[in-house]
């Protein structure tokens, strides 16, 4: 099937088959589960178990270790061994622990060390698209926030602009997670140029709702959701 899903019934009813090569930013305030979330999507959007998957992803976190991000995946049910799943972890070396790479997590130094994520990133490219001849790719990069925490908003730029660039010449599906209440209106407004639309979260009252802006002619309607495991329940709101 060419173009991809986000795995979300009620979403990708809405939506229909999203375009190869499409860039998404995640976006919404802390604590909303934006993790849990951004794991069930790559999980329920793809088949990471079967040999003969054309599915692969890179996954580049700032926020937990790389063996932490894929044991989610063998929580629930993934063989990681013979999955096309990879790590940049930005993580393990902040922490001074002197962790090789492996075949599913390559280390990068720091969340600042850009040119190092970079290379991470273009080795899986290479190994997934090239040497394993995958047809489809995600890259999700978890999170922007972290990274623009240490770089400032025109280093980012230039880094992301690369790297959609990658995901739409390979025909892929990007996805970035970003803090909405941590950045000034002006960030996000650059930040948004590199993006063909959002998954957008907001807080009602204690729980968050989601929406899509930018993929179909007008958003879809928020949607309360919850998430346990690879499940993600919705429900208009």
């Amino acid at each position: 099937m060419s173009g991809y899903s986000l795995g979300i019934k009620e979403l990708d009813e809405l939506l229909g088959s999203i375009r190869e090569g499409t860039n998404l930013m995640m976006i919404g305030p802390p604590m909303s589960q934006k993790d849990d979330l951004l794991a069930a999507i790559i999980f329920n959007s793809q088949d990471l178990n079967s040999q003969d998957s054309e599915d692969s992803a890179i996954i580049v976190s700032t926020r937990e270790p790389g063996e932490r991000v894929l044991g989610w995946f063998e929580d629930n049910g993934v063989d990681v061994l013979n999955s096309d799943i990879g790590v940049v972890d930005c993580v393990t070396k902040t922490l001074g622990l002197g962790a090789a790479d492996t075949d599913k997590i390559k280390r990068a130094s720091s969340p600042v060390d850009l040119t190092g994520i970079g290379v991470k990133i273009s080795q899986f490219f290479e190994e997934m698209l090239v040497r394993k001849q995958k047809k489809k790719i995600h890259l999700c990069i978890n999170s922007l926030s972290t990274i623009l925490m240490y770089s400032n908003i025109q280093t980012v730029f230039r880094f992301l602009h690369v790297f959609t660039g990658r995901v739409k010449a390979a025909n892929g599906f990007g996805l970035y997670v970003v803090e909405d209440e941590m950045h000034d209106a002006q960030t996000i407004a650059t930040l948004k140029q590199l993006f063909d639309g959002m998954v957008e979260i907001k807080a009602v009252g204690d729980a968050y709702a989601m929406r899509v802006v930018g993929m179909t002619s007008k958003p879809t309607p928020w949607f309360e959701y919850s998430i346990d495991g690879t499940e993600i329940s919705l429900k208009r709101t």
